[in-house]
């Protein structure tokens, strides 16, 4: 049974940048994904990276912003925020399972979620 576990959130002021992180055991083969669910929205996502970690994909809100990124030795899958906007207020959720079409429905395994607040 893969475990996902999200850590970094927090409460950050407009333009500034929080990094989550997803650190997991055994993930080496699944490709990660962020996710995020806003107060009265669906989920959605934010981004992911492949297994082998060389393909990368982002919504279109967070482009150019966001950095997904990942780490083998230490088991850790990682988002870089910058240029945090209020909107990007949500619980965002690490995710295994095939997400490059960054849609959430074939996600095998979740983790319980870290909550990013954006004001000032």
């Amino acid at each position: 049974q893969l475990q996902l576990v999200e850590s970094g959130g927090g409460l950050v002021q407009p333009g500034g940048s929080l990094r989550l992180s997803c650190a997991a055991s055994g993930f080496t083969y699944y490709a990660i994904g962020w996710f995020r669910q806003a107060p009265g929205k669906e989920r959605e996502g934010v981004s992911c990276i492949s297994s082998g970690g060389g393909s990368t994909n982002y919504a279109d809100s967070v482009k150019g912003r966001f950095t997904i990124s990942r780490d083998y030795a230490a088991n850790t899958v990682y988002l870089q925020m910058n240029s945090l906007k209020p909107e990007d207020t949500a619980d965002y959720y690490c995710a295994a399972g095939p997400c490059y079409g960054l849609g959430y429905g074939g996600m095998s395994y979740w983790g319980k979620g870290t909550l990013v607040t954006v004001s000032s």
